[in-house]
């Protein structure tokens, strides 16, 4: 049942109100001034909170800017019979949801409850959304290697510093991108990624900058590319050393000059982008082969982080063992199983040459087939590597 707090000083709007409320269906309690009502507040949560304005003692608009710091996501319906145009414009501006005049309409009362309810639970579903995805891209492990690249990925972060992250296939060369822009300034804009080798060559400037339309022959639209997109936030070029030469000139134009021009169009578009990219290629030989350009690599390389691979830090399997029961689990709605320790040190002989995507797919692997526990035999059963 969802949860109303009315402060108002007129008893008779209070008892009303709660009248109506409850035979709605919610849970209401009342508040005859604002200090009683921010005493509420502190001590329990409500789903939305009609609070009015000319009031003894402390007033409305104190209540609400005192709201936005105590409960900033309750939403907050000012009443008034005194109030007007530039009292309602206030409110809004400072934080209120909306604003009713005296005598109440009952029905757009109503409706305004049930939209700020439906904003409120909006507004839950995306904290917890946030949550799962934030613990999705989680970099685990205690391993000294570990330890190194979140202290480098921390201390980058807060600057606007090109950063190329080389390691192998599997690694976790995203995770530590999206920490990087999740610790930044950044953090509230877009992260945008890219892969370069995923995309054939003749596309991948329309998909980087954009394409006017007409610009060939499918472009029957105009289009904003990634860099536009990423405008405000990072853009995340995966497997860098995968992209055309000429590609790799636009890119390289666009760090100097930050800006870009679409394909087909001669406008030159500012971008404020940091850009972060990633490869398992060593750019050094395929600068020597003419394979990359030696310039867009020291534009990029200003800081260089090399992500461990998992034969490295065979110490945090045990760490990640849980880490992926517990999210798999979680994923397919089964209760967590177990793993035992011989289990764990048969999974640290292994050769991980997939490094963490391998790993992860074995333990899904060993959840599906496995009893509730994992045991040494499953794992020398199910999870041997290719040969």
């Amino acid at each position: 049942m969802s949860k109303i707090l009315v402060i108002d000083d007129e008893r008779s709007i209070r008892n009303t109100l709660k009248d109506i409320l409850e035979y709605e269906k919610y849970e209401v309690d009342l508040a005859e001034d604002g200090n009683k009502g921010l005493e509420m507040i502190r001590a329990a949560e409500y789903d939305i909170v009609l609070c009015d304005i000319k009031m003894p003692g402390l007033d409305g608009i104190e209540v609400l800017e005192r709201m936005v710091v105590l409960a900033p996501d309750t939403p907050v319906v000012m009443i008034s019979g005194h109030g007007n145009i530039d009292t309602a414009v206030d409110s809004i501006k400072k934080g209120a949801y909306d604003y009713i005049e005296k005598p109440l309409d009952l029905n757009r009362l109503l409706i305004t409850i049930r939209n700020a309810m439906d904003k409120s639970t909006l507004v839950t579903e995306t904290k917890i959304l946030k949550k799962k995805v934030s613990k999705k891209y989680e970099i685990v492990g205690e391993s000294k290697a570990i330890a190194e690249i979140l202290d480098m990925a921390d201390r980058v972060a807060p600057t606007d510093a090109r950063v190329l992250i080389t390691g192998a296939n599997g690694s976790g060369k995203e995770l530590v991108a999206r920490r990087i822009h999740e610790q930044s300034n950044r953090a509230s804009g877009p992260f945008v990624e890219v892969n370069c080798a995923a995309i054939p060559s003749e596309l991948i400037e329309s998909e980087l900058f954009g394409h006017e339309k007409g610009a060939f022959t499918s472009a029957v639209k105009q289009r904003k590319g990634k860099f536009e997109q990423a405008h405000g936030g990072t853009l995340f070029l995966d497997e860098i050393g995968d992209m055309s030469l000429s590609a790799q000139a636009k890119v390289l134009r666009a760090l100097q000059e930050n800006e870009i021009s679409r394909v087909g169009g001669d406008k030159a578009i500012k971008v404020d982008v940091r850009v972060v990219a990633a490869t398992n290629k060593n750019l050094s030989a395929e600068i020597d082969n003419n394979h990359f350009r030696e310039d867009l690599y020291h534009r990029l390389s200003v800081i260089l982080i090399k992500v461990p691979t998992l034969n490295e830090r065979l110490e945090d399997i045990p760490l990640l063992a849980n880490h992926f029961i517990q999210q798999i689990c979680s994923e397919y709605g089964m209760p967590e199983k177990l793993i035992s320790e011989n289990a764990i040190a048969e999974l640290q002989k292994i050769n991980w040459t997939g490094n963490i995507r391998e790993f992860r797919n074995v333990i899904e692997r060993l959840i599906i087939l496995c009893n509730n526990e994992i045991t040494e035999a499953d794992v020398l059963k199910f999870a041997a590597p290719l040969k």
